[in-house]
């Protein structure tokens, strides 16, 4: 006889994800950054920096006023983290260099790249590596030609090749730079193989997206870590996690493929989802909401990073940030810096106006939390939508700031 799935309503799924992604329950002080990170599996980097970098605002909406040379400290220092291609270019847990083989094995095997490579480069690169230690591509000989951005230096070309062939790592950024290393002298002993066949890297993946996730579809699991939806497919039933189904979460019609099957973390069903939720502001790229399909089916928010939509079609803002709060998302502030002050360009609410009314404290308090963070001493706010709640959040900003330094 076949035996149906559990079944979890929506609002619970949604209580574990948060549960699984660090939003929801007592705070783990004591693993820091470094426990978050091992967590989450991952951290996603990214060029843009306003409140700060991406891969700084996670531990600072998990974890609060982290010191950010704390944040940089906790991935760069005492080799446990490495940089590489996972959900994009991503901080990982150095345990995790092993799950990665399938992908270095794929680089390895590619026959056709965008760049050339002239002859000897990419020996001379790893010799001098080796010589040298650590060092930038621009210590390595330079980075660019002098063209557009994707213009490298065949220095360039070599040493991010190395970079996806595992021979060389990223050990840290220095003003955002790469900074690489041989592998052999970044990565442990102990995990500085490629023993793990495709399949054994796949389900490990999986597992951990999964743990991570804390209920996810098929389709959510594969954007996890980017695997295609065919090897989430291949190892999924092997990894433990659970097949449930949650309300609401129901495939379209005629779209009743693997992709929308729901799995979920056993540890994460075995006792329910409590404790005090976080209010802060998320980065675009946060694993909460990175994914717009889950963001939406989960929350019930349409979220779009508006950084490359040229600017009169903007709707929210060059980097909105959603504001989450008692487990909802209930709107997004556009953030910028003025000396030492913070300043919200758009701060946007959602839903009716009695909603937006409710989560006026929870914005004013996620700016001043923030403003605090970055070591600003005012917030100024420049817009709001509905405009009718300028004034009211002005004044609540001004209360949240006197609460916070009473």
């Amino acid at each position: 006889m076949t035996v149906a799935p559990p079944r979890l309503t929506a609002d619970e799924a949604r209580r574990i994800a948060l549960r699984a992604q660090g939003l929801l329950g007592a705070v783990d002080r004591r693993a820091g950054v470094r426990g978050m990170l091992r967590h989450l599996g991952q951290v996603q980097l990214d060029t843009i920096s306003v409140l700060a970098r991406s891969h700084e605002l996670l531990p600072y909406a998990r974890l609060g006023a982290v010191g950010r040379d704390a944040v940089e400290g906790a991935y760069w220092s005492g080799g446990t983290a490495f940089e590489y291609w996972s959900h994009a270019a991503c901080v990982l847990p150095i345990e995790e260099w092993p799950l990665f083989a399938f992908r270095r094995r794929a680089f390895r095997e590619r026959e056709s790249w965008h760049h050339g490579l002239g002859e000897g480069v990419y020996e001379r690169v790893i010799d001098q590596l080796r010589a040298e230690g650590p060092l930038t591509a621009t210590e390595l000989g330079g980075a660019k030609n002098g063209g557009p951005w994707w213009d490298w230096s065949d220095v360039k070309v070599a040493v991010e090749r190395a970079l996806m062939f595992g021979e060389v790592v990223c050990v840290e950024r220095r003003g955002w730079k790469r900074v690489y290393d041989l592998a052999e002298r970044a990565v442990p002993d102990a995990l500085l193989h490629d023993d793990l066949d495709d399949t054994a890297c796949l389900r490990r993946l999986v597992a951990q997206s999964g743990s991570a996730l804390g209920v996810a579809t098929q389709a959510d699991l594969a954007d996890y870590h980017r695997l295609k939806g065919a090897q989430v497919a291949s190892v999924v039933e092997d990894t433990g996690l659970v097949e449930v189904t949650v309300d609401g979460w129901e495939p379209p019609r005629g779209r009743g493929d693997g992709r929308n099957r729901v799995w979920a973390d056993p540890a994460a069903l075995a006792t329910a989802p409590r404790g005090r939720h976080r209010t802060t502001l998320l980065s675009p790229f946060d694993s909460l909401i990175w994914d717009r399909a889950r963001t939406e089916r989960m929350f019930g928010f349409v979220h779009r990073l508006e950084a490359y939509v040229p600017r009169p079609r903007r709707v929210y803002g060059y980097f909105a940030m959603p504001l989450l709060s008692g487990g909802r998302l209930l709107g997004r502030v556009d953030p910028a810096r003025e000396g030492s002050t913070l300043i919200a360009r758009h701060a946007a609410f959602e839903g009716t106006a009695e909603r937006a009314a409710k989560a006026l404290p929870a914005m004013a308090e996620a700016l001043v939390e923030a403003a605090s963070w970055v070591g600003a001493d005012t917030v100024r706010v420049e817009r709001t939508t509905p405009e009718r709640l300028h004034e009211p959040l002005r004044r609540a900003v001004g209360d949240a700031f006197r609460a916070a330094y009473r």
